[in-house]
């Protein structure tokens, strides 16, 4: 089962990643621009997922939509979600290689050129 140690340690291993302070709330940026974060409100969880823990990655909206299509019970969006780029990710369900795949591409959506070349 996913955690956020495991989303960290896939990050934390391409160029640039930053983890937020331990203060806050558990997320990770690239050049200031967030990657994943687990959200800390009732209206980021849908009610599906109980009390599962849920992931937000950063994602675009067509990719969004088929992931919800094609996994409704480990994908999904809230109305707080609905105009951000991002797709919730209940972490109890999702393989480590789907994950590994997600997080990568966010990383790359928001990293700049020289990063991306970096890691190629």
């Amino acid at each position: 089962m996913a955690t956020w140690e495991t989303v960290w340690q896939i990050l934390g291993e391409l160029p640039g990643t930053e983890q937020d302070p331990p203060d806050r709330m558990p997320a990770v940026r690239v050049g200031g621009k967030l990657v994943a974060f687990m959200p800390d409100t009732e209206r980021s969880r849908p009610e599906r997922f109980g009390g599962d823990e849920v992931l937000v990655i950063r994602t675009d909206f067509h990719e969004r939509a088929a992931l919800i299509q094609e996994d409704p019970e480990t994908f999904a969006v809230t109305p707080h979600y609905e105009s951000y780029r991002g797709v919730l990710v209940r972490l109890a369900r999702i393989s480590d290689d789907v994950l590994r795949e997600l997080l990568i591409e966010a990383w790359r959506m928001v990293a700049s050129k020289r990063l991306v070349r970096e890691l190629e």
